[in-house]
């Protein structure tokens, strides 16, 4: 038995106890900090790089896919309540007594408060690893969600607001996650298809969230049954955000006992949290990455959060059918995220398959403005589909993209910057489609969509690139891994 010192997939150097004749095979326990994590011998040859690993010493483990539906799950809880008032804005309007303009800053809290809470958040997932991580924002969606339990009364929405504001500070631990989870967890040609279904959950809740609103709470003015509605909405959400911070406490494991991949072997040490968003800083790939990801998904946020008040004005006492629509866009997203996941497996095809979805994007956003004027509301749901399959399958390729060109950086650094440019351009999007929408109608919001889409799409050819997790994988993957399940 001997020590030596590694540089985990998390950023942090790891004192680590090493044996070279077996692996170890018992569960990490859920409370076991990053720096007591038990890895195979690996010993750095006389150049002090970091050689092969012994035959075994890479492996996965199958309660990987239990720790990533449990994400998926929580995730889920969170995005959901992100779109749940939007999607219903003329029920809010008129049993709270607010303007619509309020009920779009339900959704814009998201972006607001992520914009400057994503670096300390960053920091934290950095340092503090997954677990700690996972914990807090679990922790905070369940207090947020039983905070809106004690807002159903019209004369409360300062109270509702505010359980809004706590469930939208929780996200800063989930958007960031997903590639950092996938990177832990998973062998080199499952990282992106986890990745995927990482930020599936996320879109999982979005979709529940265009859903279930319109189906639970009433559209009319009696506002008992519109109170009764939000009572059945608020404590369904709370129990199941309570059921699932219980479950994450006792089984959310940081990482597993051996590193799934040769890359998650050696990434290095990326020092001072700051310093790596530096370094990012001065990469110009991932820059036009961060741009063009902000761009494409802020405008996504945009569609979804002025979706009611468009479907309303071509198609009256729809808001039901307003749901659907956003519910099609995000079902079509989660196929669209799989298969191109899968793609990228398979293919490691990373910039061609991210220009091909963001071109396809800014067509079907063209076709999604100039439907509505055929006044045909099966072809609004055609066209939406379309457009979800590309806009929201985009997030998970974005995401490994962006750890192909930063690697070794902490996943969760890139990824969280990411979303940060995300926020800014949604909040962007939201507030000039929402103002163009009022005074020019609802073309003029949407071919503002399809400009910034465009200057996306341009950004991204002008990407170089440069796939350095892929390059690790080849180092010393092929002997060491084992196979896959």
């Amino acid at each position: 038995m001997s020590e030596g010192l590694l540089n985990g997939s998390g950023g942090k150097e790891m004192k680590l106890k090493l044996t070279t004749s077996e692996t170890n095979s018992t569960l990490v326990s859920p409370t076991t900090p990053p720096s007591e994590l038990h890895y195979p011998l690996v010993e750095a040859n006389e150049n002090g790089a970091t050689a092969a690993p012994p035959s075994g010493a890479l492996k996965v483990y199958p309660i990987r896919w239990f720790i990533l539906a449990l994400f998926v799950l929580y995730s889920m809880s969170n995005a959901f309540q992100w779109i749940q008032y939007s999607i219903i804005n003329n029920i809010i309007v008129d049993y709270y007594g607010v303007k619509s303009t309020m009920v779009d800053w339900t959704s814009m809290l998201y972006m607001v408060t992520y914009i400057p809470l994503i670096f300390p958040a960053s920091w934290y997932l950095e340092k503090k690893g997954l677990r700690k991580a996972v914990l807090i924002g679990s922790c905070g969606t369940m207090i947020g969600s039983w905070v809106k339990v004690a807002s159903v009364a019209p004369d409360r929405w300062w109270v509702t607001f505010l359980g809004q504001c706590i469930t939208a500070v929780s996200q800063i631990f989930i958007l960031g996650i997903p590639a950092r989870l996938a990177a832990v967890w998973f062998g080199p040609t499952q990282v992106s298809t986890a990745c995927a279904i990482g930020v599936f959950g996320n879109q999982l809740g979005v979709a529940l969230g265009f859903l279930l609103p319109p189906a639970i709470v009433p559209d009319t003015t009696d506002k008992d049954e519109v109170g009764t509605g939000l009572a059945i909405m608020f404590y369904s959400v709370a129990g199941l955000t309570t059921v699932l911070f219980i479950t994450i406490i006792l089984v959310f494991k940081e990482c597993p006992p051996t590193p799934p991949s040769a890359a998650a072997l050696t990434q290095e040490d990326s020092g001072s949290y700051f310093h790596g968003v530096v370094r990012l800083m001065k990469n110009p790939n991932y820059v036009l990455l961060l741009l063009s990801y902000g761009i494409n998904v802020g405008a996504f946020y945009a569609i979804s959060t002025l979706l009611n008040q468009v479907v309303l004005k071509h198609f009256p006492g729809e808001t039901l059918n307003a749901g659907r629509i956003g519910l099609l866009i995000v079902l079509a997203g989660m196929l669209g995220s799989v298969v191109c996941g899968f793609i990228l497996d398979r293919t490691a095809k990373f910039k061609l398959v991210t220009l091909t979805i963001y071109v396809m994007s800014m067509v079907f956003m063209l076709g999604y403005t100039f439907i509505f004027r055929l006044e045909t509301l099966w072809l609004v749901f055609v066209t939406a589909g379309l457009l979800g399959f590309f806009m929201t399958g985009y997030l998970p390729v974005g995401f490994e993209f962006a750890a192909e060109l930063t690697y070794p950086e902490a996943e969760g650094t890139s990824s969280g910057l990411l979303n940060a440019s995300a926020q800014f351009f949604g909040i962007f999007c939201t507030m000039a489609d929402g103002q163009l929408l009022d005074s020019f109608g609802d073309m003029a919001a949407n071919l503002l969509l399809v400009v910034v889409l465009l200057i996306g799409s341009i950004m991204t050819g002008c990407i170089k690139e440069e796939l350095r997790r892929q390059a690790a994988h080849k180092k010393t993957a092929p002997s060491g891994i084992q196979p896959q399940v």
